[in-house]
């Protein structure tokens, strides 16, 4: 008899089944580790490093990388530039979240509602914004904004009207939030409204019997029973403000008020691939992923706290 004759017939057959899910999510892993936590951690690693000079600068051994500790935190953090970064991309925040959000709902309560025609049309066109590039988007809105080819320009002189300077020092940020607004309108829209399509029809049809129109369904059964998405929404829109990049990168070079540290992530890119100083830009972007990480694991506590209290 072959030696390995008394294995069970199953056990190779249950081996393979033991390791085919660790098989399907090697890939996965692979990626996550090769382009997400390697980086991070090669940042982390570059935040703690400076560069050192000795003598003009020239020369095989003038420039050597040495440790610096948290300096470059302590840069970063002091850094005028960086704080008004911050204190701007923060009243952005303000501006587009709530507002955003508030329009979602909005869309999401008129398409979920019963005398709604046409709702499979009107959900694709508030949708589609979000389908579109932020670098296209920018590049067609900052045209619009330029009163020298914008149509709106054109139409407000021929009725006697002054367009007004979107792009100055006063209004950029406002036509910055416009930009992102148009897009990122009809995804949360479309969390929102999936949310609604799972609530049960006999609630409605309670709350109908018992007399309440669209609006009291509305405020007493839709809109608290979508918290979840809703606070989930809001959470995800606040991080992405912190990433606000592309917008005001691509409406720069049609106007002098933005500057090129007019967002934290800008000046990362500055400091980085304009100045050389990816010590500094390292640092930066810890700090920049640590607030984006403290407000991820607020959303948590909060869902948790809040929103899914309805369940216990």
């Amino acid at each position: 008899m072959p030696p390995d004759a008394t294995v069970r017939p199953g056990w190779r057959g249950g081996r393979r089944r033991t390791l085919a899910p660790y098989a399907f999510l090697a890939p996965a892993v692979t990626l996550f580790a090769l382009f997400l936590a390697l980086p991070i951690g090669y940042a982390a690693y570059l935040s703690l490093r400076t560069v050192k000079v000795s003598g003009l600068g020239l020369g095989k051994g003038a420039r050597t990388e040495v440790w610096a500790g948290l300096s470059n935190y302590e840069r970063a953090l002091s850094d005028p530039e960086f704080i008004a970064s911050v204190l701007r991309v923060g009243l952005y925040g303000l501006l587009l979240v709530p507002t955003m959000l508030g329009m979602a709902l909005l869309f999401a309560l008129l398409l979920d509602s019963r005398r709604t025609r046409a709702r499979g049309f009107s959900r694709v066109s508030i949708f589609l914004p979000y389908a579109v590039p932020a670098v296209i988007s920018s590049l067609l809105w900052g045209f619009l904004y330029l009163p020298a080819v914008s149509p709106f320009a054109w139409i407000a002189e021929r009725l006697g009207g002054d367009f007004p300077q979107l792009l100055s020092s006063d209004l950029v940020i406002f036509a910055v939030a416009n930009i992102a607004l148009w897009g990122g309108v009809g995804f949360n829209m479309v969390v929102l409204y999936t949310a609604l399509k799972a609530i049960p029809t006999e609630l409605y049809e309670a709350a109908r019997i018992d007399g309440c129109n669209e609006i009291a369904i509305a405020w007493r059964i839709k809109i608290p029973i979508v918290a979840p998405s809703l606070i989930m929404t809001s959470v995800f829109s606040m991080i992405a403000t912190l990433q606000v990049f592309a917008e005001p990168t691509t409406l720069k070079p049609l106007t002098n008020t933005i500057s090129s540290t007019w967002t934290p992530l800008m000046k990362v890119y500055r400091d980085a691939f304009t100045r050389d100083d990816l010590y500094s830009a390292a640092a930066t972007s810890v700090v920049i992923a640590v607030a984006t990480f403290a407000l991820s694991f607020g959303f948590l506590r909060l869902v948790q706290n809040h929103a899914f209290n309805q369940e216990k």
